[in-house]
């Protein structure tokens, strides 16, 4: 059974035209600030700013833009602190690295352990997460008959988004 999840971690709908984007940085952050209470990390100043930029649109966004803007804030100007940032982020459950855009996307379940896929517009460049235990286990399933453990997965599925198609 596949289970569409929004983009936000609180919000119950898929961005459209007019969508606040503010809604979901704030509940992103949030939901940040209480996994690393709960866990005693460091919620660092670059950190939050690298996630609301993350959040700051639909599309996945590169880790040289982030730096463009950080840099414009005077928050950092070196490629790997950039990349320590969104390390952290990922290995926390925070966001997702697009691998085949070499990007990074808000996780709709920060902290949670989970396995899906996104959807990729190729026409506006939205991505959607959706969630699927019964493809992951697929997938699972067919590597084990071939010897293979998997251990972690990401699946990318490109295409036309519903508004896309109606534009």
């Amino acid at each position: 059974m596949v289970k569409k999840t929004a983009k936000s971690p609180s919000h119950g709908h898929t961005p459209g035209k007019g969508h606040d984007h503010e809604h979901c940085i704030e509940d992103a952050v949030a939901s940040a600030e209480k996994l690393c209470t709960d866990k005693g990390l460091r919620f660092t100043t670059l950190r939050k700013r690298v996630l609301e930029l993350v959040w700051s649109s639909h599309k996945p966004v590169g880790a040289y833009a982030l730096l463009d803007q950080l840099r414009d804030e005077d928050l950092g100007s070196a490629p790997p602190t950039v990349y320590r940032a969104l390390d952290f982020l990922i290995e926390h459950g925070l966001i997702h690295r697009i691998e085949r855009m070499n990007a990074f996307i808000g996780c709709s379940h920060p902290g949670e352990s989970h396995r899906g896929f996104f959807l990729i517009c190729g026409q506006c460049g939205n991505a959607e997460e959706m969630e699927s235990t019964g493809v992951a286990d697929s997938i699972a399933a067919s590597a084990s008959r071939h010897g293979f453990a998997a251990r972690d997965m990401t699946l990318e599925v490109t295409g036309t988004c519903a508004d896309c198609r109606r534009a």
